[in-house]
C-alpha cells in the first residue's frame, strides 16, 4: 500500500497571467490580496489604505470603481502606491476602459454583463493596449438571470457554467489574460464550485469565501474554505472576505498560507492553550510578542509552551523557543536545542533579542550573497 507523504501538497497545474508585476498561476508562489473601503474618490484616504495593505504584505490590492470620479481618482491612485491595483468593475464598460488606461493592471468583470460584442471588444483593446489582465468574478449572488432560470438556485454546477461562459466571451475576443472566480458565502458551495472549475478549464483561480463574516467567524469560514482547496493543490492567490479593516484579511491570508507550509511571511508562533502546568502567563506572553514582533517579515518561527512536557518537543522544530521552567526561571531553545535559561521579567525582550539578531543574520548573507564582487 503506497501512502501520499502527508505534507504533499501537489499544485493544480494552471497557465499564468500577469497583474502588473505579480505573476499569477503556473507555479508562482500564491499571492494575497484584500480590497479598500475609503472612497475611491477620495485619492489620500484610499492611498494611505493601499500603502497600510503593502506594509501588511498585500500582494494586490482591489478599487471599486462604480463611477467615472473613481476612475479619475485610480490615474492618481496607481501612481502613488507600489501594490499592482485591480479596478473593480460590474456593469458599465466605460469605467472598464477609463480604469485600464488609468493605471489599473487587471480589470475584476464578467463580460457578459457590460453589453452587446461591440462593448466587449472595446473592453478587450482597452486591455491589450495597457497591458492589463482580467478577472472574470463570478458570484452565487448574483448569477445571471437564465443560469438560475435553469437551475433554479446556486449550485456548483451554475457557478461553474457562468464562469465558462464569460471566459468564452473573452476567448472569442482573441483575449486570455484571465483568472476566474467562483466565489460563494456557503463553504460547501463555493468548494464544490472551486473543484468544478479546477476540472473543466486551466485558467488561473482567485479564491476565497465570499461574504464570511466578522473576523472571528469569517477567518474561521475562510480557513476552512480556502484552506481545504489548497490542500487539494486548487488556488493561485486569494482575499479572505471579513467584515473587518483589510489588513486583517491579508494577516489571515498569510496564516493561512502559513499554516500549510506554502508561504511563509512573519513570524510563526506555536503556543499553547495554557493549563495548570505552565510557568508563565502564555496567553499574555503570546499577545505582547504578537504585537511587538507584528512588523517582522522575515520568516522564522518561535515556540511558547507554558511547562516542560510537550515544550522540548515543539521548540526542536522552531527556531527559537521558551519553556516555563521553576524558580522564576525559563529555558530559551536555540535552533531546536535547549540553550540557556533567561528570567521570567526578562523573557519577552530577550526573545526579541534573538529574533532581531537573526534577522540582521538573514539580511547579511543575502547582502553577501548579492553584493557585486570587487574588481580584480
Amino acid at each position: 500500500m503506497s501512502i501520499r507523504p502527508y505534507r504533499d501538497i501537489v499544485r493544480r497545474v494552471s497557465k499564468q497571467v500577469m497583474v502588473g508585476s505579480v505573476p499569477v498561476g503556473g507555479g508562482a508562489p500564491i499571492s494575497v490580496q484584500s480590497m479598500t473601503n475609503t472612497p475611491t474618490a477620495d485619492v489620500a484616504a484610499t492611498v494611505a489604505q493601499i500603502k497600510g495593505l503593502e506594509a501588511a504584505g498585500a500582494d494586490l490590492v482591489r478599487v471599486s470603481c462604480p463611477d467615472k470620479q473613481d476612475t479619475e481618482a485610480l490615474r492618481q491612485i496607481s501612481r502613488a502606491v507600489d501594490v499592482p491595483i485591480i479596478a473593480d468593475i460590474h456593469f458599465h464598460y466605460q469605467r472598464a476602459i477609463e480604469a485600464a488606461e488609468a493605471g489599473a493592471k487587471c480589470l475584476r468583470i464578467n463580460p457578459g454583463n457590460i453589453g452587446n460584442s461591440k462593448r466587449v471588444k472595446e473592453v478587450v483593446k482597452a486591455a491589450k493596449d495597457n497591458g492589463c489582465s482580467m478577472r472574470i468574478g463570478v458570484n452565487a449572488g448574483s448569477l445571471e438571470k437564465k443560469i438560475l432560470e435553469k437551475y433554479r438556485e446556486p449550485c456548483p454546477e451554475a457557478l461553474v457554467e457562468s464562469a465558462l461562459r464569460h471566459a468564452r466571451i473573452l476567448e472569442d475576443n482573441d483575449f486570455f489574460e484571465f483568472k476566474i472566480s467562483v466565489k460563494a458565502s456557503d463553504v460547501f458551495l463555493a468548494v464544490a464550485a472551486y473543484r468544478g472549475l479546477s476540472e473543466s478549464c486551466e485558467y488561473p483561480l482567485h479564491i476565497g469565501i465570499t461574504e464570511a463574516g466578522s473576523a472571528r467567524t469569517g477567518t474561521v469560514k475562510s480557513a476552512i474554505g480556502i484552506g481545504s482547496l489548497l490542500w487539494e493543490g486548487i488556488g493561485d492567490t486569494i482575499r479572505v472576505s471579513l467584515s473587518a479593516d483589510p489588513i486583517e484579511e491579508v494577516k489571515v491570508g498569510f496564516d493561512i498560507l502559513k499554516s500549510l507550509d506554502l508561504r511563509h511571511r512573519g513570524v510563526r508562533i506555536v503556543s499553547c492553550p495554557s493549563c495548570a502546568r505552565q510557568g508563565f502567563d502564555v496567553i499574555k506572553t503570546v499577545e505582547i510578542l504578537e504585537e511587538r514582533l507584528s512588523h517582522v517579515t522575515a520568516p522564522i518561527s518561535l515556540s511558547i509552551i507554558g511547562c516542560v512536557v510537550n515544550g522540548p518537543g515543539e521548540a526542536r522544530e522552531t527556531d527559537f523557543g521558551i519553556t516555563g521552567g521553576g524558580q522564576d526561571s525559563h529555558k530559551i531553545y536555540v535552533g531546536g536545542i535547549a540553550d540557556h535559561n533567561i528570567a521570567d521579567k526578562d523573557k519577552v525582550d530577550h526573545i526579541i533579542e534573538l529574533i532581531e539578531q537573526k534577522i540582521l543574520e538573514i539580511e547579511g548573507s543575502k547582502a553577501r550573497i548579492f553584493a557585486p564582487r570587487a574588481a580584480e
